[in-house]
């Protein structure tokens, strides 16, 4: 690929201001983060994306145009600035920007396989029927609590063990699933594998929406910085509600549960995976959109 008028054009004025502004908005999430980890502070949900999704905080921070914008640029700074990878951008007639002809064989079936799982989820019909009830087999008869260090359960064993038996449960993430107690998968209507995660995965899951961050960051730095941090911050809210129907007391970190046990409770618990949902909505068509275009 070589530079072309089709690529909108950013000065060297432009391009600087974004990346600062990007930058000032990311370090609202990831200088906290810093801290809690060098403190030893443990946050629940907001440093879960950190953790299970492990990707570095400068992957948030330093800017990415993404394909399709070319940067006013000098030769001269090529040694000087280290955001823009020469793996990844290619330089030419005074412009930078990010060449997909220096995809990998490898790296391209990747975006390829994202791309396609991202499509069929969206042209899946959704489910809002699960509840939330994922955390809580995972932690049934309480063999083994995932957060059970740093956050306590809010309900007793017994409680918890008699709403997973007295529900169905239909979860269709296979990252979800693989986390459930043994004595709980056979409970699932569904065995999601690795395998079949194209032909499962819905638009309703809340796990599935949250996972648009990772295929975002997956996708970097050809699908820009600015759609990978709002995937983040999309995936901050889920895991908000994700971790408030559970069963465990967020009562330390200010978080009311959502208590699904309830009919109110999971009146409310469907009410914000709707919502959320819909917010997952544009992000995973531009998410698409950008994918396609590195095929063009």
């Amino acid at each position: 690929m070589i530079y072309s008028p089709a690529m909108k054009p950013l000065s060297d004025a432009e391009w600087r201001k974004r990346a600062a502004a990007h930058r000032a908005r990311a370090e609202r999430r990831t200088l906290p983060a810093r801290r809690r980890r060098d403190h030893g502070e443990p946050h629940p949900v907001e440093d879960f994306l950190f953790q299970y999704y492990p990707y570095p905080f400068v992957l948030l921070e330093n800017w990415q145009p993404g394909c399709g914008v070319a940067l006013e640029w000098s030769a001269a700074e090529s040694p000087a600035l280290r955001m823009f990878s020469e793996r990844h951008y290619s330089e030419r007639d005074g412009f930078l920007f990010a060449d997909p002809e220096r995809l990998s064989r490898k790296e391209r079936e990747r975006l390829r396989w994202i791309l396609e799982l991202l499509t069929a989820t969206r042209d899946r019909a959704p489910n809002f029927a699960c509840h939330g009830l994922h955390e809580w087999a995972m932690v049934y008869r309480g063999k083994e609590v995932r957060h059970g260090k740093t956050t306590p359960l809010r309900l007793p064993q017994a409680e918890i063990d008699a709403l997973v038996e007295s529900r169905a449960i239909c979860c269709s993430h296979h990252d979800a699933f693989r986390f459930f107690a043994g004595e709980a998968r056979p409970m699932n209507r569904l065995q999601p594998t690795l395998e079949s995660r194209i032909s499962l995965e819905q638009p309703g899951c809340v796990h599935a929406n949250m996972d648009l961050y990772k295929w975002a960051a997956k996708s970097m730095p050809w699908i820009g910085t600015e759609l990978l941090l709002d995937c983040f911050e999309l995936a901050v809210e889920l895991r908000d509600l994700d971790m408030r129907a559970s069963p465990y007391d967020l009562s330390v970190w200010g978080r009311e549960p959502v208590r699904i046990e309830t009919v109110e409770g999971r009146r409310i618990y469907e009410m914000e995976q709707r919502r959320l949902a819909e917010a997952a909505v544009p992000l995973r068509e531009r998410l698409i959109a950008r994918l396609a275009r590195i095929e063009e």
